[in-house]
């Protein structure tokens, strides 16, 4: 599976805010947006002309950064969701929070999206009762996601029961880290995603 290999902090600092994609470092005096709140290269502290369509790009690079897919799945993510009923850009939102990557990110399990998709491609993740290694895969609505029995005494699954509370599960999902399992409630709406994203300025981008 294609992926991005590059250096995560690189990202950040080009959409000059936190995208979270390195955990715990993204909260520490060590992140590098802190030092350096600029654009990384040569130019980086230039001034850009910000154009509309400058603006709608940066809003599309900024979503598909934050939750790790590359170009041509976004393009079909989108293709997808404006297929659907209702809002596009809110359409394309709820796709990406499916995932089951981003779902096991979102309950605590993994402290970023990669370290989320890593544990998905290893084989760690069940979902009910069947294991799931593709991180794209989409959870739906009474789905049960939970660790695998023989993965439970892991490191990064017995650091999540530790630190259990300490981060804000969304509504439409139920976290029980006592037994390693999620529970998907509902679809998530707009107003409980807190993704910070303009997705219209990424309809925009696409409808031209």
């Amino acid at each position: 599976m294609a992926r991005y290999t590059g250096a995560d902090c690189k990202r950040c600092r080009r959409e000059k805010q936190k995208l979270f994609l390195k955990g715990s470092k993204c909260e520490s005096a060590k992140c590098p947006i802190e030092i350096r709140p600029y654009p990384p290269g040569e130019h980086g502290r230039g001034r850009t002309k910000d154009s509309e369509y400058l603006l709608q790009l940066r809003e599309k690079q900024k979503c598909s950064r934050i939750y790790g897919v590359l170009e041509k799945q976004f393009v079909n993510y989108y293709k997808e969701a404006n297929q659907k009923t209702g809002k596009t850009g809110e359409n394309l939102l709820r796709i990406l929070e499916t995932r089951l990557d981003n779902v096991v990110y979102r309950a605590g399990f993994a402290k970023s999206r990669d370290h989320a998709r890593q544990l998905v491609r290893h084989g760690h993740i069940n979902v009910n009762g069947r294991k799931t290694d593709i991180p794209s895969a989409r959870v739906s609505v009474n789905d049960i996601v939970e660790v695998r029995e023989g993965s439970r005494n892991l490191t990064p699954f017995e650091v999540a029961k530790a630190e259990a509370g300490e981060k804000t599960v969304p509504a439409w999902l139920e976290a029980i880290p006592s037994n390693l399992r999620i529970l998907v409630h509902s679809m998530p709406e707009r107003q409980v995603i807190d993704t910070q994203v303009q997705e219209q300025l990424i309809v925009e981008l696409y409808s031209k």
